[in-house]
């Protein structure tokens, strides 16, 4: 995979690629990655990228013509051009997932005020980190680019990805370590068991608990298996009472 960034502030994102589990990555070549300053291709004497917007209004807009000049000379067939906006679809595990298998895909960046809306003819997703806003799409980017990269073969274990929250649409199970017991709070004897099979089943049941008391909204529409509405059903007159 490739992940293209166009973006005003390149240095942004030099902490994605110098630390911990990308940066292991991307020296064993399993992604490339590029960050390009679409300022070099604005046609403005003076260097601008942006300017007023007709209408009046507060603020700077970037302008068309550098981000799509600059796009024009990284774009392929294969390549999906994402926009990064507050308009756009909200970021989930699911889209970082289809990401994931994509061949070359290419961020777009936007700062200050916003950007001219004919961009918009020219990308193939928008997306949004979440109903908030950022001083800049930079920020933004980096954890998608974060989500998504992590799922390509090879970047982390297989086995640590398929349990993660959200990967099976569930909050992942709680986790513990050494020691056993820390100022009077034991570790489950489940986990200390050795049966693998109660373990697995003590984990699914902990993942739909902490699902149902923190996001119940991910277990609506679920399709569950005979076993799973039984417990929910047990949590539920837990509640209850």
């Amino acid at each position: 995979m490739k992940i293209s960034v166009l973006s005003l502030f390149p240095e942004y994102f030099a902490p994605l690629l110098t630390t911990s589990i990308l940066k292991r990555a991307k020296e064993k070549e399993l992604f490339e990655f590029e960050v390009i300053d679409f300022r070099p291709f604005t046609k403005e004497k003076h260097g601008h990228v942006d300017d007023t917007p007709y209408g009046g209004g507060a603020g700077m807009v970037l302008m068309c013509q550098p981000i799509l000049d600059a796009l024009k000379t990284i774009r392929t067939e294969n390549s999906t051009v994402i926009l990064l906006t507050p308009q756009g679809i909200t970021f989930k595990h699911e889209i970082a997932k289809e990401l994931s298998l994509k061949e070359h895909l290419i961020f777009i960046c936007g700062h200050y005020e916003g950007f001219d809306e004919r961009i918009r003819d020219y990308v193939d997703m928008q997306m949004s980190l979440g109903d908030f806003v950022l001083t800049g799409g930079e920020s933004a980017c980096m954890v998608m680019c974060d989500a998504i990269l992590r799922l390509i073969p090879g970047v982390i274990k297989q086995d640590s990805s398929d349990d993660d929250s959200f990967a099976n649409g569930l909050l992942e199970y709680p986790q513990y370590t050494r020691p056993d017991v820390y100022d009077g709070k034991r570790v489950p004897d489940v986990l200390l068991s050795g049966h693998h099979a109660n373990i697995k089943k003590w984990r699914h049941e902990m993942a739909l608990k902490n699902t149902y008391y923190h996001r119940p909204d991910l277990l609506e529409g679920r399709e569950l298996s005979k076993e799973e509405a039984m417990y929910l059903e047990t949590l539920k007159q837990e509640s209850d009472n």
